[in-house]
């Protein structure tokens, strides 16, 4: 007996038919007005394993929020299972694989801006104590440059990520005030 091919670790086409009963069951309680369905044990497994192997990939390999990643995906899977359309698409892997994937980008950005929020609220204290040891002539014992300089290259690059942002926000709206003219 042959091994199963370890690319393939969801069956799309066992998926495809289990969300086509499922999709089928939960518009039947809709027009009866009785209660949702549960998700399949087989799907949740299929969420789990999409998850876990997405947050493998290098993009998403190296952060420490690993868990929250795969949480967030999951839940918004799961959130969303019901908007999958059999006749539209025959393709449940990709459409879970695509939800989770923005959920973890989502966290990713959350992450960094509270790592932003940090490092800035950091920064202001060490200024503080900077003016505050140099008034009674101390060491700075917080002052760790390696450490200060990542933090300062952090921070200047998120601000400019986020002028960047609001500036192509603004050009977007001003292009289209000008195209409805």
């Amino acid at each position: 007996m042959s091994k199963a091919n370890p690319r393939h670790y969801v069956n799309n086409k066992e998926l495809y038919a289990v969300m086509q009963q499922y999709i089928a069951d939960v518009k039947e309680a809709e027009d009866s007005g009785s209660t949702l369905p549960r998700v399949p044990n087989s799907v949740g497994k299929a969420l789990v394993q999409i998850a876990n192997r997405l947050a493998t990939k290098p993009n998403f390999s190296g952060y420490t929020y690993k868990e929250e990643m795969i949480s967030d995906g999951i839940e918004n899977a799961l959130m969303y299972i019901n908007n999958f359309n059999p006749e539209k698409s025959n393709n449940p892997f990709a459409y879970f694989t695509q939800i989770i994937y923005f959920a973890f980008i989502r966290r990713i950005q959350k992450e960094k801006k509270q790592t932003y929020i940090k490092y800035k609220a950091f920064e202001k204290s060490v200024v503080f104590n900077e003016s505050v040891v140099s008034d009674i002539h101390i060491d700075n014992p917080l002052d760790n440059s390696g450490t200060s300089d990542f933090r300062g290259e952090f921070i200047k690059s998120y601000e400019t990520s986020l002028k960047e942002k609001r500036e192509k926000t603004k050009q977007a709206k001003i292009d289209r005030e000008n195209s409805d003219e």
